[in-house]
């Protein structure tokens, strides 16, 4: 389990096709904290190290990650969100986040507001009514990896702020109109409208 807390940001020096799998080479400031068959969010998304040296590690993405995540859209010198998972005695700053991607979102509109920036997103709902995926005024989501909360929440859409430091120490930063992102919705709420589907 991880909390959405981004620890730092990892740098893809290598990408290698195996089959319909991706590898990738990361390198990062956690590697020699890091061993082997650990599980690391990617930008949101549960890897497992499958090898590492001094200074970078590799994971492998499965096609069905590759296919509902923006992980096979990343290119050597491109940056990911890493988290390790929680700890059993730290602290719960974020929100529960199992690192199991729901569907790609859409960038659609960044704004400078002097301080802080606002970030659009919007997503398809699913095929399958009882499967679509829903956010809450002052609910919590979790995009690329990152806990925020959301606001201007609307059907298939929302808004959330991203202040200076999360946006100077995560690849918010590189974010531009039009990328494809990674969310993940609060685990609380899927529940919940799974257990009243049924009611309606």
């Amino acid at each position: 389990m991880f909390t959405g807390i981004v620890e730092t940001t990892g740098l893809v020096e290598a990408i290698e096709a195996t089959g319909t799998n991706l590898t990738f080479r990361i390198e990062s400031s956690l590697t020699p904290e890091l061993k082997i068959d650990q599980s690391v969010s990617h930008n949101g998304v549960c890897l497992t190290v499958t090898s590492l040296d001094d200074r970078s590690y590799t994971v492998t993405a499965v096609d069905e990650t590759l296919k509902k995540t923006n992980l096979g859209k990343l290119a050597v010198g491109d940056r990911v969100n890493l988290e390790r998972c929680m700890p059993a005695n730290g602290r719960f700053d974020g929100h529960i986040v199992q690192g199991h991607v729901d569907q790609p979102g859409l960038c659609t509109n960044i704004q400078d507001v002097d301080g802080s920036w606002l970030f659009d997103f919007e997503y398809a709902p699913g095929d399958d009514p009882a499967n679509r995926n829903i956010t809450v005024e002052k609910g919590s989501i979790c995009i690329n990896g990152v806990s925020l909360t959301v606001f201007n929440s609307e059907d298939n859409r929302f808004r959330v702020t991203i202040i200076p430091y999360t946006y100077n120490h995560t690849t918010f930063r590189d974010l531009k109109v039009g990328d494809m992102v990674n969310l993940e919705f609060d685990i609380v709420g899927k529940y919940l409208k799974k257990m009243f589907a049924g009611y309606r």
